[in-house]
């Protein structure tokens, strides 16, 4: 499943997309171990998914000189569009084989890869289904760790397992894209926790209102172009917005 991010506007994170459809597009794959027998939780999947992204935006092959940080400064150049696929037994021996980096959850197993042209996929990544990725959670997600970083899914979408995997991998990016190198540093040798859970109805537009990092997708599936499916919820982005906000007097 795909998607295209943006911020609100009206937020103080709000990044210009002007003359991003023009460049060449490039998606971030990633490949979920989906096993018919033991599938992960729903839950723990999109977690693990966001973590992966982050994972490889904080690579050292990603950045510099490094053997991926072209193909991310393309990626991240244009529309940052993900693409998230599934795989078992055999075939995910064969995506484990591709340069690329597993990370896992408390059951779920997510492999992302370098950026690659959108007609350009290996053929062992190529050949994995995309669509019908359905995933449940045995029992409700507990309440979010207070301070922890949340991801929170828009409570009047649909969306499949593979859909929300990609929406939350957008919102984990938009939050890094915000912080300060020593709060991405601080993220990252705590090992990027974080949570996703869906909003409360009644929380959701203040949620969009709030100034922080909304994904707005481009509607090529499953749901419609800009929709607001993710807000990224970092409490280091609170001061921000806290100095955002007009002052008395």
């Amino acid at each position: 499943m795909t998607g295209t991010e943006t911020t609100s506007p009206s937020s103080p994170f709000h990044r210009e997309e002007t003359g991003r459809d023009a460049a060449p597009q490039f998606v971030l794959p990633l490949v979920a171990r989906i096993e018919r027998a033991e599938p992960p939780a729903r839950t723990d999947a999109l977690e693990t998914a966001a973590r992966a992204v982050l994972v490889l935006l904080s690579d050292e092959r990603a950045a510099g000189e490094g053997e991926w940080a072209q193909a991310v400064r393309d990626w991240q150049d244009a529309r940052i569009r993900k693409v998230v696929r599934r795989a078992r037994g055999a075939e995910w021996r064969r995506a484990e084989a591709l340069p690329g980096i597993t990370v896992t959850g408390a059951g779920a197993e997510v492999r992302v890869f370098p950026p690659v042209l959108l007609d350009g996929w290996p053929k062992d990544l190529a050949r994995l289904q995309v669509s019908g990725t359905e995933l449940d959670d045995p029992e409700p997600p507990p309440a979010p760790e207070a301070g922890r970083p949340v991801l929170w899914l828009n409570p009047g979408l649909e969306m499949s397992a593979g859909k929300a995997m990609a929406q939350a991998g957008h919102g984990a990016q938009l939050a890094w894209w915000e912080l300060s190198e020593e709060e991405r540093a601080a993220w990252r040798a705590a090992g990027f926790p974080l949570a996703v859970r869906t909003a409360e109805r009644a929380a959701w537009d203040a949620l969009t209102r709030s100034g922080l990092p909304v994904v707005r997708d481009a509607g090529f599936t499953e749901i419609a172009p800009g929709s607001c499916t993710v807000v990224a919820d970092h409490p280091a982005l609170h001061p921000a917005l806290r100095r955002a906000l007009p002052q008395d007097g």
